[in-house]
This record gives C-alpha cells, sequence and structure tokens, in this order.
C-alpha cells in the first residue's frame, strides 16, 4: 500500500536534486568539470522525467503541472526545496486598517510567481531577515501583513509565554518564536506568505492544473468558460475561477458520483468550511484501483508547517472495495489539518477525511469535472 508512496518520494528526490545539482553549478565550479555535470544532470532528468512512473497520460502531464510548483534555492547556505506558499486574500485583514490582496489574487501561473518571489529573495530585506536568524538568540519574529514588515522581540518573557501557549498574535499579525539557527524552508515560507505576498490559492492552483491540461488538448481554458465565468472583456479568466465556479449549477461542471469506482485524474474535490459553504477545492492526480491509494494536489497553509503551500496528499481504501463513498469513516485520509502558524486557533477537522464527511444535512464534500476537459473524440497530445 505504502509502495506507490515511496516511489511518488523517491521521484520527486532525483527531480529536486536536478535543481540543486544546477544552483550549484551556478554558482561556480571549475571549467574541466562542465561535461561531468551536464552528463550527471542528463541522467537525473531522465531518471526524474515524471512519465517515468506515470506515463504519457493525465496522471503524468498533472504531475508534470504539481512539479512546476517547486524551486531549488541555496540560502543562509542551505539547500532547500521552496514549494509555491498558499495565499489567502481578505481572510487576514478583517482587523488591519486597510485592505490588501496578494499578487494575482492568488491566480497567477508558476512561471510569473516564481519570478516574482526571486526578486523577493534577493532584497536587502530578506537577506537581514536571513541574518536575524541565523544570530544565535532565541527570539520572536513578529509579522505586520498589513505593512509588509517584521520586527523581533527578544523579552524572555514572551519567549515563555508563547513556550507555554500563550499566544498573542492576530491574524495579520503572526507571531513565530525561532531558534536562532540559521533560516529552514518552514522561515523562508512564513517571510514569503506575510512580506512577499505571493502564491496561489486553492482555486488558483486547480484552475492552473486544468489549464496545463487544457493546452495539451490545444484548449485554451480560459477562453472556452469566459462566459461561464462571467469574465469582463478584457479581464483574466483564471482570476474569477473560484471555489464557488466549481461547487456552481453551471452546466460546464459535471457532478460525479463521489464512490471511488467513479473518480479519475482531473477530478476536482470540494470541502466545505466552518459556516457550511464550500471554500476549498484540490484536484485528484491518480487513483490506484490496484494498490488502493487515491492520490490529490492542493494548496493550503492548514497543515503540517513543512507542507504549507502547493503539496500531495493520500486517501487509503481496500481495493476489494471500490465502490464505497470518500464519505466512508473506514478510509484513511493522510492529511492532517494544523493552524497555519503554531499557536493560532486550530481547524475544527482533524483531517481531510473528517472535513470531507463534515455537513452532511449539506450533503458533506462533493466531486465534480469539468465538462470542457476531454469530451469524446478529443485526444490529448504527448
Amino acid at each position: 500500500m505504502f509502495h506507490l508512496m515511496e516511489n511518488v518520494n523517491k521521484n520527486l528526490y532525483f527531480f529536486f536534486l536536478i535543481f540543486a545539482l544546477s544552483s550549484l553549478t551556478a554558482a561556480g565550479t571549475e571549467p574541466g568539470d562542465s561535461g561531468a555535470k551536464n552528463a550527471e544532470t542528463g541522467s537525473l532528468e531522465s531518471f526524474a522525467d515524471p512519465r517515468r512512473i506515470w506515463g504519457d497520460g493525465l496522471e503524468g502531464l498533472i504531475e508534470e503541472a504539481y512539479r512546476q510548483c517547486f524551486k531549488t534555492y541555496i540560502i543562509g547556505g542551505r539547500i532547500m526545496n521552496l514549494r509555491m506558499p498558499f495565499v489567502e486574500n481578505h481572510e487576514r485583514d478583517k482587523l488591519s486598517d486597510q485592505d490588501w490582496e496578494f499578487l494575482g489574487g492568488g491566480k497567477g501561473n508558476p512561471g510569473y510567481l516564481w519570478e516574482a518571489i526571486d526578486r523577493v529573495l534577493d532584497s536587502e530585506d530578506f537577506k537581514q531577515y536571513t541574518r536575524v536568524l541565523g544570530d544565535g538568540r532565541e527570539k520572536i519574529i513578529i509579522f505586520d501583513m498589513s505593512r509588509r514588515t517584521w520586527t523581533v522581540s527578544l523579552d524572555l518573557f514572551d519567549i515563555a509565554r508563547i513556550k507555554t501557549g500563550a499566544y498573542h498574535g492576530l491574524p495579520h499579525k503572526p507571531y513565530v518564536l525561532v531558534s536562532g539557527r540559521g533560516i529552514t524552508a518552514v522561515e523562508v515560507y512564513n517571510y514569503l506568505y506575510c512580506i512577499g505576498w505571493t502564491g496561489m490559492d486553492c482555486s488558483g492552483f486547480v484552475w492552473y492544473v486544468l489549464s496545463s491540461i487544457a493546452r495539451r488538448q490545444d484548449l485554451d481554458l480560459g477562453r472556452s468558460l469566459s462566459r461561464a465565468l462571467g469574465v469582463p472583456r478584457g479581464e483574466d479568466p483564471s482570476y474569477y475561477a473560484g471555489t464557488w465556479f466549481y461547487n456552481s449549477s453551471n452546466s460546464q461542471i459535471i457532478s460525479v458520483p463521489d464512490k471511488i469506482s467513479a473518480l479519475r485524474p482531473g477530478d476536482i474535490l470540494l470541502f466545505r468550511g466552518v459556516d457550511g459553504d464550500m471554500v476549498h477545492s484540490a484536484i485528484i492526480q491518480s487513483v490506484d484501483f490496484s494498490r488502493g491509494v487515491i492520490r490529490y494536489l492542493q494548496s493550503t497553509d492548514e497543515a503540517p508547517l513543512e507542507d504549507r503551500g502547493v503539496h500531495e496528499s493520500f486517501v487509503y481504501f481496500d481495493p476489494s472495495r471500490p465502490g464505497i463513498s470518500l464519505k466512508d469513516p473506514g478510509l484513511r485520509w493522510t492529511q492532517s489539518r494544523y493552524p497555519p502558524f503554531p499557536g493560532e486557533k486550530a481547524s475544527p477537522f482533524s483531517d481531510d477525511g473528517e472535513r470531507y464527511r463534515a455537513y452532511e444535512e449539506l450533503g458533506g464534500g462533493r466531486v465534480v469535472r469539468l465538462r470542457v476537459l476531454n469530451p469524446p473524440g478529443r485526444k490529448t497530445r504527448s
């Protein structure tokens, strides 16, 4: 049952290693090493090609799009495989004295967003942040998201209070306890989220993956769905493709029975929030009926600290029972839910499974797919 996950993680390891090797080469090598490095990189690229595991169909295409949401950097002398951060507009600005909006409204594509992240990580402010995190002193970093600034508290009483669970941060002012032993990917994420205002929200990530599928079918998804989305002339359709649309009764949305045997790659999982409305979406990458594994991809910050942003999640089921519902309590959903920053109010759901089963009176979670993608007769280019 765990064999598929092990293969996925091993494949991603070599994928990340390619970028790390490229970064190290760019940082400076002897001229005579270039041929060997190129050969080594070529070998690793071949090994890490998503088609080695997923083939040329939808599974491989979705995996390829997913991998564009990762990039390797050398920061503070450490190699870090960074994932695209999660962003949310207007959920944290309720107590601040101004509204704000993340770059692209959380709907940008990875190429555009990584360029923006490159600029953030090259800024003098981020370099100072890196130095402070490596000065050897335990401290609290206080982020002011509305002003895109951060300050430091060395107050021993404040540090002790955080350690005992007495959190004094606010939604727009997260308090983060750091060790002073150097920057990690977790601290980079905190900075990108609070100061950089750059990343993808859940529906933005789903739209990006669906758009990647559409392009391989010679289809412009934004143009095809512009009318259905109600996009004003000249505006970007991706900005209007929120979870609300996937949950709508629009003729472009096909409701899928949520029994496992009906699922396929590219299907969209919808989850309800604390008010019962559909507020979160994810996309199925693969369904392995022989091993009993559903792999789905999402962008969220209600996850373990190392997983915040774009990441993979799994559902394990009994292969002999493919007809059971995703709401079956016997399924094992691996994605646990945590507050975005330690000390903040925890999610009311312990994991994605509990969240999917919640609000039974409203129907719980939902599975949908886009009618326009891969209709009869349409072929996906290899």
